[in-house]
């Protein structure tokens, strides 16, 4: 397979990740919205427990790019 070919299948398939994961993404913000509404308290105290492992990941991450 030619590398243009390559190239032109792996477009094709990130847009449909793309797709995808929009749907997906709006899922897990109407899961969030329930959530608040149904306990504030608890889904505040879980999303910043995300945010601050999110950012142990982005940290990570930038050490792997800095290696070059």
């Amino acid at each position: 397979m030619k590398k243009n070919e390559k190239i032109k299948k792996g477009l094709k398939l990130i847009n449909q990740i793309q797709k995808i994961r929009s749907k997906n993404n709006k899922n897990w913000m109407d899961l969030l919205r329930l959530s608040l509404k149904l306990d504030f308290k608890t889904t505040s105290k879980i999303l910043k427990d995300i945010v601050s492992d999110d950012k142990k990941i982005s940290d990570l991450a930038k050490k792997i790019y800095r290696l070059k």
